[in-house]
């Protein structure tokens, strides 16, 4: 899936109508965009993206250790904007690790973590995430978005709890162990799972290590439409964001080349 002749990477490229929320696991990741915002971040690190309007932006990831492989992994989720927020002006807020919860259950059988980008698990947990940008989605009183990573040791066990209203979907992404019981259900990873949100939920590994991306959120109830890089309302909008792009370059794009990579010896950082 990589561009870029000399640094693996997504170059410049355009967006509109919707975020983007990147998940780093391992790696490090340059981003830079048409407004002139920079920033450079880490594995635990977390960039909230909103298109809004439009933006050019470029994901690269520099190869910053010479004697030893590079490895990238990360998740990037396209979270929809209501059509009131699909023009709003663009912006990008990074979630530093060291700001992101992460809740550690104990047990005399293993230990369970829960990384809460967005969303809490309940009152149980004191330590609440960052707060999401104002025109998302998620900022929306009824949206009930919550955004987990969950980790459980061997044989360990969690109940996962109930949303806090009607309406809300859930979606469990088991990307990592060799199966566990999901409501009773035996699942096996690798698999995405639809789970009802109405009644807690009790999750029991198996025999490894297991990790799981959760989604969780209400449906907007819009229209969709989804051409390339852009996600609107009906197939006007979007001929008419491409008429933009092209007309606008969506403010251009001020840097050197289309796939800027920031010094070798910078740390984590982010510069608007």
């Amino acid at each position: 899936m990589y561009y870029g002749r000399k640094v693996p990477g997504f170059p410049a490229h355009p967006h509109r109508g919707f975020e983007t929320i990147t998940i780093l696991r391992k790696g490090v990741v340059d981003h830079a965009d048409s407004m002139g915002n920079s920033a450079r971040y880490a594995a635990g690190d977390v960039q909230w993206l909103t298109a809004g309007r439009g933006i050019n932006h470029s994901e690269m990831f520099p190869l910053l250790n010479r004697e030893a492989p590079n490895p990238l992994e990360l998740f990037q989720i396209w979270l929809n904007l209501p059509a009131r927020s699909k023009m709003v002006t663009p912006n990008f807020k990074m979630l530093w690790a060291e700001n992101i919860p992460l809740h550690q259950i104990q047990d005399k059988i293993g230990c369970v973590e829960i990384r809460c980008i967005v969303g809490s698990p309940g009152e149980e947990f004191p330590q609440s995430p960052p707060t999401p940008p104002n025109d998302s989605w998620a900022s929306a009183p009824n949206s009930d978005l919550a955004i987990w990573t969950i980790k459980l040791s061997p044989h360990a066990k969690w109940t996962l709890p109930p949303a806090s209203g009607s309406g809300t979907r859930r979606q469990l992404f088991y990307f990592m162990g060799e199966g566990m019981l999901m409501g009773g259900h035996q699942v096996d990873a690798l698999t995405s799972v639809e789970v009802s949100c109405d009644e807690p939920m009790e999750l029991i590994n198996g025999s490894e290590v297991s990790e799981l991306l959760m989604l969780q959120g209400r449906p907007i109830g819009e229209l969709v439409i989804q051409d390339g890089p852009f996600v609107m309302n009906s197939t006007y909008e979007i001929s008419q964001a491409y008429e933009d792009y092209r007309q606008t370059q969506f403010g251009g794009w001020g840097w050197p080349s289309k796939d800027p990579v920031h010094d070798r010896d910078r740390s984590r950082f982010e510069s608007r």
